[in-house]
């Protein structure tokens, strides 16, 4: 597109969308390399995802310390009251946070962006907001994250219910009364399988409608009192340089070793072991081929599945709820953690519906009619899940060289990054925990941390060199696509129907969205990309 004349148009070096970790971390990173940088967030407080999940049961299942930034001013001065803190600390802690780095005075929330364009002219980013708001920026850094974009489904009906109908990330922040009511959930994810559990013990009547029986992890919570960490300040620091090399982001790693180098009864106390941890060990930390190896994934299968049903009463239910046959390969969908999911299904008071056996019909001014009955309900609430990855980005209208759509260009066969942090064709342009990272496979705070720092150096060295812009070529990222799809298929992962493959929205192309080699060796890449003098990428519009 050509130069675009403008009034009252805010000019900056970088404009940030997204106030969770990676968009806040990304400011601060800035402003103190001495750029003029803002964010700008669609709600009223930081958080990212933790400013929208208010539902029932709503909590982190990254286990502390992990969930936090690594920044001695901040970890020294925080204390953590639970081992997976909840949405309201978490909340908590973004705004510590955000005093601490001093973060409001470049922040402006209620502020959605419409239409990102690049102007060739002035190698600028021309960023429209709803509110009629205009900047002209060099850098345009969408942290929008993978669950930006909710996806509601395509009942008939579904607008002519005279309850309460919400999907679980617009949740009211004035708490809506559920306590004797009659509800749904719809979706077993992990966001259904919080969610149902808390709302169980309140609802006068709870039904689950399921499509895909989940399979969670016992989640091992701790109250820590005011003198209790869940390790040492002493030893934090070391914690977080080993967080950052851990193979997802953790300070665990998958083991050096296969299923079969164990035989069965050192198999099962290896299992019982990592069990007992109570949070993603028994998917993450297990055998190194867990996600690789059918047979080796059966075998985790068959460990969790006999744990499982023996909680669950109704020989009904452990069919559907932990099948006698795998449905898929255990990992490959998001794994929740969960504290009395399957026992809430032993109350008289909440009810099962698989869906693939009777499927919903319509939704009516009473309830759910599925092909068996019609349900009558006070509350349905969608937890629906997202666009995920994708949805954050395509849902704002970025048009990069010649025009070119960022949307059309992820329709035609699924997302099309250069080391999942750049796309060709979009100058200037850099996200983080998006398509084709570790993302949904590394911890939070670590890839906003990791992915951060990379863009603030390409943008250092662009100024060191008085270049303009900086934009991935085509056989670049095409040769990082084909090698995310060698890794994924290596796996297990597309084995599974899941949003990690794009599935769940229609028409949406099927690829996979994560890169599933690890932390360490996606960071080796970026590295090793910044040391060849950004090899894989053009430079243009050298400064006089």
């Amino acid at each position: 597109m050509g130069s675009i004349e403008m009034t009252n148009v805010e000019e900056l070096d970088a404009l940030i969308i997204g106030a969770g970790f990676s968009g806040v971390y990304q400011l601060k990173k800035l402003r103190d390399e001495g750029y003029k940088a803002k964010i700008v967030e669609a709600g009223d407080g930081y958080g990212g995802i933790w400013y929208w999940n208010r539902y029932p049961g709503a909590r982190v299942d990254s286990h502390a310390p992990h969930y936090q930034f690594s920044d001695p001013e901040l970890w020294k001065n925080w204390h953590w009251k639970q081992r997976f803190p909840g949405h309201a600390e978490l909340r908590e802690y973004f705004d510590f946070v955000a005093k601490k780095w001093d973060l409001r005075k470049d922040t402006y929330f209620n502020t959605y962006i419409t239409s990102a364009h690049w102007d060739e002219t002035e190698y600028k980013w021309i960023i429209k907001a709803k509110d009629g708001r205009t900047f002209k920026t060099t850098f345009f850094l969408p942290h929008t994250g993978i669950a930006a974009s909710r996806a509601v489904p395509d009942w008939k009906g579904i607008s002519s219910f005279k309850g309460l109908i919400v999907h679980s990330s617009y949740w009211p922040h004035d708490e809506p009364e559920l306590k004797g009511k009659k509800i749904a959930t719809v979706g077993t994810g992990s966001t259904g399988v919080q969610m149902s559990h808390a709302i169980s013990k309140v609802a006068d009547e709870l039904v689950v409608f399921q499509r895909t029986p989940a399979m969670p992890l016992r989640m091992r919570q701790i109250d820590y009192a005011d003198d209790e960490e869940s390790i040492p300040k002493s030893e934090h620091e070391d914690f977080f340089k080993t967080r950052s090399v851990g193979y997802w982001g953790f300070d665990f790693n998958p083991m050096p070793k296969n299923t079969f180098d164990d035989d069965e009864a050192s198999r099962k106390a290896t299992y019982e072991s990592l069990w007992k941890e109570g949070d993603f060990t028994y998917w993450l930390g297990n055998y190194a081929d867990t996600l690789f190896s059918t047979e080796a994934n059966h075998e985790v299968y068959k460990f969790w599945r006999e744990k499982t049903r023996a909680r669950i009463n109704d020989p009904r239910l452990k069919e559907l709820l932990a099948p006698t046959e795998q449905p898929y390969p255990f990992g490959c969908k998001r794994v929740p953690l969960e504290q009395g999911y399957f026992e809430m299904f032993n109350k008289p008071n909440v009810h099962l519906v698989d869906v693939n056996d009777t499927p919903v019909v319509e939704v009516t001014e009473k309830g759910i009619r599925t092909t068996e009955k019609e349900f009558d309900f006070d509350v349905i609430i969608l937890a629906t899940g997202f666009d995920a990855v994708t949805g954050g980005l395509t849902t704002i209208d970025i048009r990069g060289i010649g025009n070119q759509s960022l949307k059309e260009k992820f329709s035609q066969h699924g997302p099309t990054t250069y080391c999942g942090i750049c796309v060709s064709g979009f100058p200037n342009m850099f996200f983080s925990y998006g398509p084709q990272a570790p993302t949904a496979f590394c911890n939070g705070p670590t890839c906003a941390e990791l992915q951060g720092d990379w863009i603030a150096d390409v943008m250092n060295s662009l100024r060191r060199a008085g270049i303009s812009s900086i934009v991935a070529d085509e056989a670049s990222e095409k040769a990082w696509v084909d090698h995310v799809e060698s890794v994924a298929y290596a796996s297990l992962l597309p084995q599974a129907k899941s949003w990690y493959m794009g599935d769940g929205i229609p028409g949406k192309p099927r690829a996979s969205q994560m890169y599933l080699g690890g932390v360490p060796n996606y960071h080796a890449k970026l590295k090793s990309c910044a040391s060849s003098g950004y090899k894989g990428f053009r430079f243009e519009g050298l400064k006089v």
